[in-house]
């Protein structure tokens, strides 16, 4: 993937070393990949503020150095988040980018309650930030089992960025009111699933329009929807479920197959149109 020389944002919010709290078990690790599971590239806000709970952090408010970071890893986010605004300013209109992405460590207070490493990356609607420890991309291709490409990194901030258009749209809220409609946890996950999936279906929308809008600074390059591919099935929730020693249990999944996955994102690279990715159809 193309990226350096692409025009950098300056919209990170970086809290690397504010010493965020500590995380139970001492990181991310192995012991956490079932909570990884369940949280990876997505997160309900309600149930962020329930596991911060029961890890027994509180969080108090922190405030981090705005701009562009000066290593590399910074810098990518910066360089491709700003790309991903910029095709969104192209698709939906009125679109205002999220208020910044967070960069921390192991754990942080956000909107939604205090964030730790475990839940993976997440967009909190409550504060419209997008949250990351970097390490999550490590733990990702050796935990995981995904790709450690820098598309399929990027990949992770599209998808979060796609949860801030459906805050912006109103899909996010739509689905809430739905799940609190809805007769069973089944129900309920059924539309969890689809906001997720169209999640991953804006990442393949911003990929096919990423040159368009920076002369080819920030390009997909040839192999690199492979990578995004090669990651979307490594985190489908029957993967993580076999990962993690249980039953597949379709009933119980939150973001989607690895099969499902696979399709969106694939679906929305190869239209390049948001208009493609209806996932409600039918529920």
């Amino acid at each position: 993937m193309r990226w350096q020389g692409g025009q950098r944002g300056g919209g990170i919010e970086d809290r690397r070393g504010m010493g965020g709290g500590a995380v139970a078990g001492g990181g991310i690790g192995v012991a956490v990949l079932a909570l990884i599971g369940y949280f990876v590239f997505g997160i309900d806000p309600s149930t962020t503020q329930q596991v911060a709970s029961q890890f027994g952090q509180a969080g108090t408010s922190q405030e981090g150095r705005m701009g562009t970071p000066e290593d590399q890893a910074g810098q990518f986010v910066d360089v491709v988040g700003e790309n991903i605004n910029d095709v969104w300013r192209t698709k939906l209109d009125g679109y205002t980018p999220p208020a910044s992405t967070v960069l921390y460590e192991q754990g942080t207070s956000t909107g939604c309650g205090f964030g730790q490493s475990a839940m993976g990356p997440f967009y909190c609607p409550a504060d419209q930030k997008v949250y990351l420890d970097l390490a999550f991309w490590q733990e990702m291709e050796t935990q995981l089992g995904a790709s450690g490409a820098d598309f399929a990194r990027a990949y992770v901030l599209a998808h979060e960025i796609g949860h801030h258009v459906q805050t912006l749209t109103g899909a996010s809220e739509q689905v809430q009111r739905a799940q609190q409609g809805a007769s069973s946890e089944a129900e309920g996950n059924r539309y969890s699933v689809a906001l997720e999936l169209q999640a991953d279906c804006y990442a393949g929308v911003w990929a096919a329009n990423a040159a368009s809008v920076s002369s080819g600074e920030v390009a997909v390059e040839q192999g690199d929807l492979e990578e995004g591919l090669r990651t979307a099935s490594a985190i489908g929730d029957d993967t993580l479920q076999r990962r993690s020693g249980g039953q597949v249990s379709p009933e119980s999944f939150t973001h989607g197959s690895s099969a499902q996955r696979m399709e969106w994102l694939q679906r929305g690279y190869q239209t390049g149109d948001p208009a493609s990715c209806d996932t409600f159809q039918g529920l």
